[in-house]
């Protein structure tokens, strides 16, 4: 995993969201592992459900408010592009 532009802040957000999905939605399902650039919806680790338990984590968890627009399967595709949407929110 390169370091390169990532802050220990960075980090700790994203380890906060694999571990949000790991444990609540993909190991319900079976899936012990899955890549930070894989796509979560394409590999069955998040369904309809699966998005809105993430994005309540989101809220609730990481402090972030994600508009109606912002929950689709681009934003939410990936650790890597959840982990931007957190992270443009808190600029």
């Amino acid at each position: 995993m390169s370091t390169v532009n990532q802050t220990p802040a960075t980090h700790v957000i994203k380890d906060q969201i694999r571990e949000f999905i790991m444990e609540n939605l993909a190991h319900a399902k079976g899936i012990t592992s899955f890549t930070d650039d894989e796509s979560l919806m394409e590999s069955g680790v998040i369904d309809s459900l699966g998005i809105f338990r993430l994005v309540s984590f989101m809220e609730e968890d990481l402090r972030v408010r994600v508009s109606d627009e912002e929950i689709n399967a681009e934003t939410l595709k990936s650790v890597n592009s959840i982990e931007q949407l957190v992270l443009s929110k808190r600029k």
